[in-house]
């Protein structure tokens, strides 16, 4: 009986997706079992490239299957091969796991291996290492899960490639070869190599970032939004060759070519960058970055891949302290089918961060809109162009705003490419409303964001003020840190009194955004909040809970995990759901049914990681789409996960007789 390798790679950091089936059939039928004087049982298999009878360890099985896969899907001689290969570090001796010899000169490394340090960050400093003392050109580094491909340029430098060449290619071929957005889909280094947008960044940042004395966000930043734009050109023309990448250019072409590239994105997505705009990386620098993300896909079927690495640069530019964090998708789509919106109706994001609400809402009514003309959503769904009725809602339905600049600049990204160059997404202090003509006077500010204020404009209650609106939805996750001080903006307010009705001296931020959206919302309107546990319990804040009782039903209370914030804050935190009361849409009542659940799954490990659903072996489960799939009980995930909160909630809103299900 064969033995199953996933048995001796358990509890390590080495795993098998790399390698086909019959790879792994194949290694586990050729292993014999024998035992020692203890009654121990000890795994032998017959190595592929030394011909003999060797111990099978973790390291040795993912040494075995990659050795099977460099002798017979890339066609290497085994006499080329070489194992535990010396290699001299002054009087010190080390092994590398594996060595490929230059077809020319027998006795020279060529491709060099790294299997024995199994996290990337201390695979690659050893696989430098031995590149650098013997001068091989190419390291290859894996656990069997991810796998990555560099390129020694100088001992400084080691370039991401594709792939290694074969026996009979020279590695010239792999980087010349062109690529059009069809390669792109078939060869995503996300998807092959196990790879995350945000660990791409964060190894550009070992390997050069941090000692290049610019701006990491905004240099990132700027490199995400041409390749998106390089992305979303080919997706239209499936013909064209993709741009953002390096055919064997000198240093000095390739940023010649990118910053083309980069211009022509401006000119598309206008109000995010200033015209003037340049990329400052020096050209070696830029070399290095390039070929880190020329493999990666970063449009999808949603936009979950640029979010999360956004997420991380904002994060490390403001350390959080505005108490700003990201609301997790999931939670997201969570709220989004709760309030079950729908294209005739506006909806705006008062807070908007990246703007996850806005986003994830477009995609739930294009969905709907799709759904009705027969059409179905691929996995390339976000860089399509879409029926103008889905261009339209964004231009006309969809709002956001946000106090911090850098988070404004990444929403109208995402906004404009959702939104096919169409966005509302506008930087104002939403708590102080009064002074929102010193924004809206300014020019500059007019250049980027005076078409979506004139949109938002008509929505107001009473011409000339900027108080109330008439929005059918709103969700938002307002900063829970730090306390508004001044009291000309807190006597604006009605939550700015204690519960003795007296004006306080400070108040807290997500109190007052309570009342002011509730402010944007017209009769009938209805709003999904994130807010602080202790909202909902503290005896001190009964008053609040009685103001939003006054003004709105309330439909829902979710508890989240306190996993779901990290690794920004451990705070625990619930999504509050109200509908406005109104004669015909949400009549008044004293006495009505209140949907209560808590979310049972942590979604995120202690460390802020998030936990993968996975196949009955032990193989994280994709989606229809290619995308991993969180693993949490707020909603169904496609059919593959069980129903969930919201699901619950749709039973409860039917019977219940609401008027938005």
């Amino acid at each position: 009986m064969a033995v199953s390798i996933s048995r001796i790679l358990k509890d390590t950091e080495y795993k098998f997706d790399q390698f086909k089936t019959e790879q792994i059939e194949a290694l586990e039928n050729s292993i014999s079992v024998k035992t020692d004087k203890n009654g121990k049982e000890i795994y032998y298999v017959q190595c592929l490239a030394r011909e003999k009878e060797i111990k099978l360890t973790p390291e040795e099985c993912v040494r075995q299957l990659y050795l099977d896969t460099l002798i017979n899907e890339y066609d290497y001689r085994t006499d080329r091969i070489q194992l535990e290969y010396p290699v001299k570090f002054g009087r010190e001796e080390k092994r590398a796991d594996i060595v490929i010899f230059d077809k020319d000169r027998p006795t020279v490394p060529y491709i060099i291996v790294e299997l024995k340090k199994p996290k990337l960050k201390d695979g690659k400093e050893q696989l430098k290492s031995y590149c650098n003392a013997t001068g091989a050109p190419i390291g290859v580094w894996t656990n069997g899960s991810q796998i990555s491909y560099y390129n020694r340029k100088d001992p400084n430098y080691f370039e991401d490639i594709p792939n290694i060449p074969k026996a009979s290619q020279k590695l010239s071929e792999i980087l010349t070869k062109r690529w059009t957005i069809q390669d792109l889909v078939e060869k995503d280094k996300l998807l092959n190599e196990r790879k995350s947008l945000k660990g791409l960044i964060l190894e550009m940042e070992d390997e050069v970032l941090a000692n290049a004395g610019v701006d990491v966000f905004e240099e990132v930043f700027k490199l995400i939004f041409t390749k998106l734009f390089d992305e979303m050109e080919s997706g239209r023309k499936k013909d064209r060759t993709l741009e953002f990448r390096n055919y064997g250019y000198t240093e000095t072409e390739l940023k010649e070519k990118i910053q083309s590239l980069f211009d022509s994105a401006k000119k598309k997505w206008a109000g995010v960058f200033k015209d003037s705009d340049k990329i400052v990386l020096t050209p070696s620098h830029l070399s290095v970055c390039v070929s880190s993300l020329q493999d990666v896909k970063l449009f999808n079927s949603n936009l979950e891949v640029v979010d999360e690495a956004f997420e991380y640069l904002i994060n490390k530019s403001s350390k959080g302290e505005k108490g700003q964090y990201f609301t997790p998708r999931y939670v997201i789509d969570m709220c989004v089918r709760m309030l079950n919106p729908t294209e005739e109706e506006t909806m705006i994001d008062t807070a908007a961060g990246s703007c996850g609400f806005p986003v994830h809402t477009i995609f739930y009514v294009w969905q709907k809109i799709l759904e009705k003309k027969g059409l179905s959503r691929s996995h390339l769904f976000t860089l399509e162009k879409k029926p103008e009725e889905c261009t339209d809602y964004v231009r006309e339905k969809v709002f956001a705003i946000d106090f911090d600049e850098k988070a404004v600049r990444v929403a109208r990204t995402l906004n404009l490419i959702a939104g096919d160059g169409q966005t509302n997404v506008l930087h104002l202090n939403n708590l102080d409303y009064e002074r929102w003509d010193e924004f809206t006077e300014d020019e500059n500010w007019q250049d980027t964001y005076f078409e979506g204020f004139k949109k938002l404009r008509k929505l107001r209650k009473v011409e000339k003020s900027n108080q109330d609106f008439n929005f059918d939805v709103l969700m938002a996750n307002p900063p829970f840190a730090g306390d508004i001080k001044e009291s000309r903006i807190i006597t604006k307010y009605e939550l700015g009194k204690n519960e003795k009705g007296k004006y306080q001296n400070k108040v807290g931020r997500d109190i007052l955004f309570i009342e002011r959206n509730l402010n944007f919302l017209k009769a009938g309107g209805r709003m999904a909040i994130v807010l602080p546990q202790g909202r909902f319990n503290n005896s001190s804040d009964k008053y609040i809970r009685d103001y939003i009782a006054k003004r709105c039903r309330i439909l829902a209370v979710v508890g989240l995990h306190q996993n779901v914030f990290k690794p920004h804050t451990g705070t625990k935190t619930s999504v509050l759901f109200v509908q406005k009361w109104d004669e015909k849409l949400c009549p008044k009542k004293d006495d009505y049914n209140i949907f209560f659940a808590t979310m049972q799954k942590p979604s995120k490990d202690n460390s802020g990681d998030k936990i993968y659903v996975k196949e009955t072996d032990g193989a994280l489960k994709l989606d229809s789409h290619g995308h991993l799939i969180v693993d949490h009980d707020l909603f169904n995930h496609e059919g593959l996960t069980q129903d969930g909160i919201a699901e619950a909630f749709a039973e409860f809103a039917k019977k219940e007789k609401l008027s938005f299900f």
